[in-house]
């Protein structure tokens, strides 16, 4: 059976992880300074600081206050339930603080402890108010999901958490409406062909159009009605989230440098093409969302370099290089580039066990 408890405590576990990853990115000239690791703990309040990194640091750890919450035995006081999630968040980011020792690309903070402690307290705070109201058998998140997700279980939960990520994902500002998957940038390897306009308004096109119709599809996959309604609300979420990406990541702020030609022409194939898409029997449906979430991810690894992100031009936008900022970009990144391979994943794992669920039903039948 489903149950909130249940995709909270995996929501926890993939939170945490994400935040292991933002806090040691990027994980790599791992040395021994030979200096005390706690002595951060006792620093004195930094001469220069940003006021911006210390809220990052807050938000960040908010919504983990929040879901721990609830994932709690139900018979605890909401005190203690406070205590032992903003106890576990201290312990979490304390760690996270001192391993930081040892990576040359970070430092260690007591400020960054301090906001990430505070982060966990008025999470967990405002989910011990609307635990009740959210998370209770039959109401909030239970009633939606029961009414919305096709499949229970874990099934329901991966699907639930896959959208979560992609939604999230579409802060990532230097890339196209939708896109992921691209290994390229995360390997280091060179645009395999050069430039040329027309090429690129092609590829743009056909990546953005084959992204939209896989997400649409996915999406469905995973939903118990029929109707466009909750797809197309998922991508206006995306757009958005890309406006505030593109809004905040770039220096100067440049909301709209994700609107290519070409990302213009494939959102308009792409409506037509999941209008059409929706329409099609289920099984149909399943099949031609894997096929459009490999066909994305190979556009978006074969296309030349676009020029409309101004990444190496002077006088462009490029990315704010504030150094919470670049370890929640490259977190981004990092699910954009493997979100398509574990979506279809996932897809795969549902087919089979949705096929073998049928024939278990026949033949009882």
């Amino acid at each position: 059976m489903s149950s909130p408890r249940s995709f909270l405590r995996n929501l926890v576990i993939v939170y945490v992880a994400l935040l292991i990853y933002a806090s040691l990115y990027p994980m790599s000239g791992w040395r021994e300074t030979g200096l005390p690791i706690f002595d951060y703990l006792i620093a004195p309040w930094p001469k220069y600081f940003e006021i911006g990194e210390i809220v990052v640091n807050l938000i960040g750890y908010i919504p983990l206050g929040f879901i721990v919450v609830p994932v709690l035995p139900h018979h605890w006081t909401g005190k203690k339930k406070v205590a032992v999630a903003v106890l576990s968040g201290i312990l979490l980011t304390f760690c996270m603080e001192t391993i930081q020792n040892f990576l040359p690309m970070r430092v260690s903070s007591n400020v960054d402890l301090a906001a990430n402690s505070l982060g966990v307290l008025l999470g967990a705070l405002v989910g011990v108010k609307w635990e009740q109201a959210l998370f209770a058998s039959g109401r909030g998140l239970a009633r939606w999901r029961e009414r919305t997700i096709a499949d229970k279980g874990l099934a329901g939960d991966a699907a639930l958490i896959l959208i979560v990520l992609w939604v999230f994902v579409q802060l990532t500002p230097d890339q196209l409406l939708f896109a992921g998957g691209e290994l390229r940038r995360l390997l280091d390897i060179a645009p395999p062909l050069p430039f040329e306009p027309g090429r690129l308004i092609v590829f743009e096109a056909a990546q953005t159009a084959s992204m939209m119709l896989a997400i649409g599809l996915f999406a469905r996959c995973t939903l118990r009605a029929s109707g466009p309604t909750l797809i197309v609300a998922l991508l206006v979420l995306g757009m958005g989230a890309r406006l505030v990406g593109s809004a905040s990541f770039f220096v100067p702020s440049s909301p709209l440098a994700w609107l290519t030609p070409g990302v213009q022409y494939g959102f308009f194939i792409g409506v037509v093409l999941l209008f059409v898409a929706l329409r099609l029997p289920r099984v149909a449906q399943h099949a031609l969302a894997g096929a459009s979430l490999l066909m994305a991810s190979v556009l978006i690894n074969m296309m030349p370099e676009s020029p409309y992100f101004l990444r190496n031009v002077s006088g462009g936008p490029v990315i704010t290089r504030r150094a919470n900022y670049q370890n929640f970009y490259a977190l981004c990144r990092f699910i954009a580039a493997i979100w398509p391979f574990a979506a279809l994943a996932y897809l795969s794992a549902l087919g089979l066990w949705r096929g073998e669920r049928l024939a278990d039903e026949r033949s009882v039948a």
